[in-house]
């Protein structure tokens, strides 16, 4: 088993892109089988400097590691489009030779003609209409087409099942540009044949041109691979393919943002296959075992985000509570407030002990504990507009906060059993209800949206910063 992905690198890795990496990835390895990365660069004006760079870093990022291609290598190199004109060449001479092929010098403007002739009579522009009846013969500089044998086309697709075409869906593509570059229709049938490829795995958006594909391999007398059609990658509102405008990012930004590998690996993996169970969350080795092109499904997948920051959320979970906080610190680096800086790890692991559960990415790191590291600004709006807070008037909340500064500050063990017995007794003398109370320590200590349980909050700040803080919310609706 052989398969393999061939991407451009033409700009950002796209949702899409990953997903038609994932699967073939999974195939392989499953079957104990080889994954091949193939850079098919030919297209020279969309080329994008440092995009193989990019897509081998990403590719690495989700722990899927190639076993032909760029860097490690391999017995089918080159792993470059680009540097290997000479061997598509050499093929296309043979279709040249048995005249399953010719030259063709025709000028744009002149193709132009014929679209428009076709245009105006209303019926479908095929080349193989205005073939040249006397080819020049060939030589370099001169665009290289096959002549197609229109023909009904049947085959089978191991997600769409048995498919067919008409006549009508071939024509006389071209195998070589002028500059001596091959297009992608000439160029991947060649490479998947002589790396020995078993399935070729891409986008629905190819199943058009398959025809022309078949015709090829028929000429060359080569056998056809596997072919696996993806259905596409819906945009949230489930009527469209997913693009830019509709709001997925890049998976560079993903992973910038706090998304884990695991989590994207995961997410991407289930957006269009499942085992047939109730089960979301799947390790790589779980999706290397039950991955099957049969539970593929033939319809597109809808793209949600918020199901994606649910998952990466769960695997936060599930890392830390498998590996320990300590083991999974290292992740967070990059991702802490700035108010962190001069902290140090050990700081910010306990911070991060207490914190974990209610991360959905590693940046949301920044927001939800810059209050551990620096006072933060009292708002006294956000205090008496708290739901729980807002029938007490200013009196009565500061009244609170002074009881529960008297109480806490006669505390002689600043931890996590003492202080909730601290605060199980403030509850019986002030006699509120713990929304009330709690709510009003938590925001004096942190003014935030949320926080961690109380007293594990309380016990990372430290008694002398916790006392301070509600001493100066007190001070503040004093002077209010």
């Amino acid at each position: 088993m052989k398969t393999r992905f061939a991407p451009s690198p033409t700009g950002y890795i796209h949702i899409g892109n990953v997903r038609s990496a994932i699967y073939p990835y999974l195939l392989a390895k499953q079957q104990s089988g080889k994954f091949i990365l193939r850079i098919e660069d030919t297209d020279r004006a969309r080329f994008v400097e440092d995009a193989t760079t990019l897509i081998e870093d990403i590719l690495k990022w989700l722990g899927l590691d190639w076993d032909e291609g760029p860097i490690v290598g391999g017995p089918n190199g080159p792993y470059f489009q680009s540097e290997r004109k000479a061997i598509y060449l050499e093929w296309a001479k043979k279709l040249l030779a048995s005249g399953q092929a010719y030259a063709d010098d025709t000028d744009a403007e002149t193709i132009d003609k014929y679209r428009k002739v076709c245009y105006n009579k209303k019926i479908p522009f095929l080349y193989r209409d205005f073939r040249p009846e006397n080819p020049p013969q060939w030589q370099e500089g001169i665009p290289i087409r096959f002549k197609a044998d229109p023909k009904p086309r049947k085959w089978y697709d191991a997600v769409m099942g048995d498919l067919e075409a008409g006549p009508e869906t071939q024509d006389d593509i071209i195998l070589i540009k002028a500059d001596g570059l091959p297009t992608y229709n000439f160029a991947h049938i060649i490479d998947d044949y002589l790396m020995e490829v078993s399935y070729v795995i891409r986008g629905v958006e190819y199943l058009p041109s398959i025809p022309n594909y078949l015709a090829i391999y028929e000429a060359l007398g080569i056998e056809a691979p596997g072919l696996v059609s993806l259905p596409h990658i819906l945009a949230p509102s489930g009527n469209k393919k997913l693009g830019k405008r509709d709001g997925a990012k890049s998976v560079t930004q993903y992973r910038d943002d706090g998304i884990l590998p695991e989590a994207m690996l995961n997410y991407l993996a289930n957006l269009g296959w499942n085992d047939g169970t109730e089960e979301e969350i799947y390790t790589k080795e779980e999706l290397i075992q039950k991955f099957s092109l049969d539970k593929v499904q033939k319809s597109g997948a809808r793209y949600d985000e918020t199901k994606l920051l649910w998952m990466n959320g769960q695997w936060i979970r599930r890392l830390v509570n498998e590996e320990g906080v300590e083991k999974f610190y290292p992740r967070t680096q990059g991702f802490w407030p700035e108010s962190a800086t001069n902290y140090s790890d050990e700081d910010r692991i306990q911070v991060l002990g207490i914190i974990y559960d209610r991360l959905k990415t590693l940046g949301d790191l920044r927001e939800m504990t810059d209050y551990f590291f620096r006072d933060p600004q009292i708002d006294l709006d956000v205090l008496m507009k708290n739901k729980a807070l807002k029938k007490l008037s200013e009196e009565e909340v500061s009244g609170l906060l002074q009881q529960s500064f008297e109480k806490l500050n006669g505390l002689e063990d600043w931890d996590e059993q003492n202080l909730q017995d601290a605060l199980n007794e403030l509850l019986a003398e002030t006699g509120t209800k713990p929304a009330v109370l709690f709510s009003a320590i938590r925001i004096a200590v942190s003014f935030a949206p949320f926080s961690p349980a109380l007293p594990l909050t309380l016990k990372v700040l430290g008694k002398n910063t916790s006392l301070a803080r509600i001493q100066n919310v007190i001070t503040a609706i004093e002077n209010d």
